[in-house]
């Protein structure tokens, strides 16, 4: 096994996750700017997270949207599009085959 592979440099960081209003104090050696003063009173370096176990729904069993870049909205918008051109393809073969319809009773007639 390599002995210089592992970092060496842990140090106390707290982790907060600011939608669900969580935060956790743990070891790490993610680089950050930010800071907090934690509940013992000591400064820490923050790292903000999306998502953690307080709001992720596999550990909450609740179903919640987290939409951070208006990914849903435009699937959303994408999948209306899409319907709206479906019924219009579809309008446009009844429209069709009434006109042929017509034509071949015209035709019919004569």
């Amino acid at each position: 096994m390599k002995s210089s592979i592992h970092p060496q440099n842990y140090r106390p960081v707290v982790f907060s996750d600011e939608q669900a209003g969580f935060a956790f104090l743990t070891q790490s050696t993610i680089a950050t700017e930010d800071t907090i003063k934690w509940e013992d009173g000591n400064t820490y370096p923050l790292v903000k997270v999306p998502v953690s176990s307080a709001s992720h729904p596999f550990f909450t069993g609740e179903e919640k949207i987290i939409d951070t870049e208006g990914r849903v909205d435009r699937f959303k918008a994408k999948f209306a599009a899409a319907e709206a051109r479906k019924e219009a393809l579809a309008n446009k073969a009844k429209k069709q085959q009434a006109a042929k319809a017509t034509k071949e009773a015209k035709a019919d007639n004569k």
